[in-house]
């Protein structure tokens, strides 16, 4: 399916949750209508029937006329709510097949880990960035499954595993709307952030037993308390009988008091929360997957639904608790602290990590499995076997960039060539085409497809330097975060499997003689740590170092097209090295005065 076609087919889908969404608003207002009329027929038609001046049906009629439309009306509303999130879902699709996501979304910021060997220099997170393109998860903990994804290198056998479940969810668009409308209300919200607090906790520990000396002590008062409301027992015998009990009541309470207070501040959150990733739960228990990976992540949440619908009803419970017309009989029945040693208990006994595990990985093989429908040029990588790193693409184009605007090349990295050296002209494309390289790196190893006709690579640790910059704050120059930037870059080459790394403008900071030994050197530590990559520069006389024959390198340069013009790119990667000089003319165009 092409890109209009998607655009046409969202489009039109939007418009048809749009014409439902204004039917379901008129009814709704016809419902609100029926309804208030029926309240005011009911105490007309009560005044008329006791006054015998017409029949006490009128009264049934009008009050049956309130309850249908009264349910009617919740009913609108509810699909009033449902087609907006849909429609929400289309044009937030819509802006992604149009090339106007940017912006617009999840950014993933929060889930930027320092130090990383390439989140940053990709502009995998953040404003603009693969994640922002790729996130349609309905939760916080589905997007930290998405960013993990992306950051993290999986083993062999997990990537595959993965491109089957995201082949098998490419198509399936009624479980992304599914999705789409877990939870009650669209900003209802399920934060790893809060399930993280909660089981980082320390635990509420108690005595078994007063346990059940509470609950029995708090069960005789509350049979107390109706027999004498109806009679049964004087309320003398009650007063007797109840005053003993709720000191003990009293006693246990504060026992208890401030772990109980505590505990409280905690579950406020979770109460709220808890209700999104129950549905989620039971979304993975209920569907039926064809795939080993989703089916592995079903199992890990079997029967876990209940469990989980037993906690959110203690949390409900406690919320209650705080409600004006039930706060101070919760006082005399522990109510608060018999929930809260339920709750602990339910802690004790289950795990919520693997229904977190499991709903954040299933959103995060949803959000590339929409990405594989939206870019159905793009094709799935083939991995090959560990050992000798192998990083071959036929046709490879940055995924950020629009089809009208990104310009494909050939890339062949592997035994026989371990990098390329890229010369060009100032705003030639270098570094568009390393970061090309290394974002469907990235996407292969998520187990997405990429930006290539093809491409054929086995498992390797991305790392890039092509954003650095100085640091007020770290009293450290772009000089020094450059060198701390390529010592990762090195000392992760020495681990395996082997590092795919892309270096831009390397020892920039520095004079040209200083600069090809320094790089050199990196570059020969690189190899013999049996590295493949690729380093840009605009020194002509770093082009040596790809002519040393036991590196097994190549010089390769993006230049103009050669009509004389040479801000006039065709970014496309050529042999040899450039002859190319364009940074008059980019100053003249700056208006500076050269």
């Amino acid at each position: 399916m092409s890109a209009p076609d998607l655009s046409a087919q969202y489009e039109s889908r939007r418009a048809q949750l749009q014409s439902s969404l204004d039917e379901a608003r008129s009814q709704s207002i016809l419902s609100m209508l029926l309804f208030g009329v029926a309240l005011l027929l009911i105490p007309t038609a009560a005044f008329f029937a006791f006054r015998d001046q017409s029949s006490p049906l009128f009264v049934l009629a009008a009050v049956a006329l309130a309850i249908s439309q009264g349910l009617r009306l919740r009913h609108h509303k509810a699909s009033e709510d449902r087609f907006w999130r849909l429609r929400r879902l289309y044009e937030r699709a819509l802006q992604r097949v149009n090339g106007e996501w940017s912006g617009s979304g999840p950014d993933g910021e929060d889930c930027l880990e320092s130090a990383h060997s390439y989140a940053t220099d990709l502009n995998i997170l953040g404003h603009g960035s693969l994640f922002q393109l790729l996130c349609t998860a309905r939760t916080s903990i589905g997007r930290r499954g998405l960013a993990d994804y992306l950051l993290q290198l999986p083993t062999e056998q997990e990537i595959l595993a993965r491109q089957s479940a995201v082949q098998e969810l490419r198509d399936r668009v009624d479980l992304r709307e599914a999705v789409a409308l877990l939870g009650k209300f669209d900003f209802s919200e399920s934060r790893h952030e809060t399930f993280d607090e909660w089981a980082a906790a320390p635990p509420f520990v108690f005595v078994k037993a007063i346990q059940y000396l509470a609950l029995a002590s708090s069960a005789l008062v509350a049979i107390l308390a109706l027999g004498t409301l109806s009679t049964l027992i004087h309320w003398r015998v009650t007063v007797e009988v109840a005053l003993p009990i709720l000191g003990l009541n009293f006693a246990i309470g504060a026992l208890y008091h401030e772990p109980v207070k505590a505990m409280i501040g905690q579950l406020r959150h979770l109460a709220v929360e808890i209700a999104v990733l129950r549905d989620g739960v039971h979304f993975l228990e209920t569907h039926q997957f064809d795939s080993p990976k989703l089916q592995a992540l079903s199992a890990a949440v079997r029967d876990q639904s209940k469990a989980l619908r037993r906690l959110e009803r203690y949390l409900g419970a406690l919320n209650e608790r705080d409600k004006e017309w039930f706060y101070g009989p919760s006082l005399l029945l522990l109510t608060a602290t018999q929930l809260c040693m339920a709750i602990e208990q339910w802690r004790a006994s289950h795990s919520l990590q693997s229904c977190i595990t499991a709903w954040a990985e299933y959103e995060a093989l949803n959000a590339l499995a929409t990405y594989a429908y939206e870019n159905p040029d793009n094709s799935f990588p083939t991995l090959a076997p560990p050992g000798s790193p192998v990083y071959r693409a036929e046709a490879l184009g940055h995924p950020l960039l629009t089809a009208e605007s990104c310009v494909t090349n050939n890339v062949h990295l592997g035994a026989d060539l371990r990098f390329y050296l890229v010369s060009g002209s100032n705003m030639s494309g270098k570094s568009t085409l390393l970061r090309s390289i290394g974002v469907n790196a990235v996407l292969a190893l998520a187990g997405a497809p990429v930006r290539a006709r093809s491409l054929l690579l086995s498992p390797l640790t991305i790392c890039a330097s092509l954003s650095v910059v100085d640091s007020l704050a770290e009293g450290k120059s772009r000089f020094m975060a450059e060198m701390d930037k390529l010592r990762q870059i090195l000392d992760l080459s020495a681990a395996q499997p082997p590092v795919l790394f892309l270096i831009d403008e390397i020892f920039s900071g520095t004079n040209s003689r200083d600069r090809r030994v320094a790089a050199e050197a990196v570059v020969r530590t690189l190899i013999a740590n049996g590295a493949v990559g690729a380093l840009s520069t605009h020194d002509l006389a770093l082009a040596e170092i790809a002519e040393i024959s036991a590196f097994h390198g190549a010089n390769v340069h993006i230049g103009s097209r050669g009509n004389g013009d040479p801000l006039d790119f065709d970014y496309l990667l050529k042999p040899g090295v450039s002859d190319e000089t364009n940074a008059l003319a980019i100053a003249r165009l700056a208006g500076v005065p050269v």
